[in-house]
């Protein structure tokens, strides 16, 4: 069985791109022959060793749907994956439209599909999205939601979503699969996070729904209570919000208590997160399950996030140890923060926890049940009937 991957892939670091690094990677622990069919890309940095990508696409391309049937018509897969966000394409409505319509035209064309679809537009919050006419986007988006429900199968991260396209869409294809915790599973390990100090984490894309004025606006609150706090800000610009973190760097650098890393690679994430007391989630609304709630859960780390219903559906599909606060009040992350700070046996239980949900969500468990379900589209078998309510149907 050979499998094309179309995902945004690294040194890009569009949307998904680390996600697609890691369906990658453990294709490649797992011997399945396979080719990425990723996002061309601007910088320098050459292509990582040990994979085969073409580079036949590029957000806000209009062009993209022919140029990547063009090349799955050279590599001639027998399942096609797409891995995608509504914007997985571009910014730009009608570059991000048209690029949704790959996957029914794939088909059409005569290959197996299957989309992994990492958020819902049905309950994303426009409002933080900056949009003009926001009942025109939902509509639209609906549309390009039919489109992508062509594809042989479907697969979605909530059970939520699941229901979503039941319901309003009617859609018969659909499996929940998690997340995935994007890497092995690293115990807890007190000594690599220092006694003398309390370090508060947080990692995104920065300046849509992920925003870090309540974090800071918090962080004095903490202080006066826990001296010992720091606050460690990683991740970079989303692309729609460039100039977001310089100039909060700008106001924020010379404070002695809290440091800029910018953008983790992933050979940074052990020594950043295993040092790390707890990681932060301050989101406004949501794009999706959470990755880095994952990443987090990876390295054995308390989360405290902001009570969205993504946030909370995820924590309770998936066992996550999570502390929610109202996105809207700055005084009750401080309170949370405060609390978990002065409780370490606490933050042992969180981590114990989450350590747990890890190691019930690697990636190679992930990885292992899409395999199953393209070889149940290359057999012509019939798809698993729907489980109940609030099963998880794979991983």
């Amino acid at each position: 069985m050979r499998i094309a991957l179309v995902s945004a892939f690294p040194p890009s670091r569009h949307h998904l791109s680390e996600y697609g690094f890691h369906l990658a990677d453990e294709l490649r622990r797992q011997e399945v022959d396979f080719t990425v069919l990723g996002d061309e890309y601007s910088s320098e940095e050459p292509e990582l060793p040990g994979f085969v990508v073409r580079r036949c696409w590029r957000a806000g391309d209009l062009n993209n749907v022919p140029r990547i049937l063009s090349a799955l018509r050279e590599n001639q897969p027998d399942v096609v994956w797409f891995n995608l966000v509504y914007s997985t394409f571009g910014a730009n409505p009608l570059a991000a439209f048209s690029g949704l319509c790959a996957p029914a035209l794939a088909r059409a064309a005569g290959f197996r599909t299957h989309v992994t679809l990492h958020h819902l537009m049905d309950v994303c919050n426009l409002r933080h999205a900056d949009i003009a006419f926001p009942r025109l986007y939902r509509f639209a988006g609906s549309i390009a939601t039919r489109l992508l429900l062509r594809a042989d199968s479907v697969s979605v991260l909530l059970e939520r979503y699941r229901r979503v396209l039941q319901q309003r869409y009617g859609a018969t294809n659909i499996g929940v699969r998690p997340h995935g915790t994007l890497g092995a599973p690293n115990p807890p390990n007190p000594a690599l996070r220092p006694a003398n100090e309390f370090r508060i984490l947080a990692l995104g894309k920065w300046g849509r729904y992920k925003r870090l004025e309540a974090l800071l606006e918090a962080l004095p609150v903490v202080l006066a209570a826990v001296p010992n706090a720091s606050l460690l800000i990683a991740g970079c610009d989303h692309p729609n919000r460039p100039g977001y973190l310089a100039d909060l760097e700008q106001k924020w650098s010379a404070h002695p208590r809290i440091k800029f890393l910018g953008y983790l690679d992933e050979g940074q994430f052990d020594d950043v997160f295993r040092s790390a007391h707890v990681a932060v989630l301050p989101y406004l609304s949501s794009g999706g399950p959470s990755g880095v709630a994952h990443i987090a859960a990876r390295f054995a780390l308390p989360i405290i996030g902001t009570n969205i219903d993504d946030l909370v559906r995820l924590a309770d599909e998936e066992g996550l140890a999570l502390d929610t606060y109202d996105p809207r009040s700055s005084a009750e992350l401080a309170a949370r923060l405060i609390a978990l700070a002065c409780d370490p046996a606490r933050q042992a239980r969180m981590a114990e926890q989450n350590y747990g949900v890890a190691l019930n969500t690697t990636m190679s468990r992930i990885v292992t049940s899409y395999v199953a379900e393209f070889a149940r589209l290359v057999g012509g078998q019939p798809a698993i009937p729907a489980a109940p309510e609030g099963e998880v149907t794979a991983a």
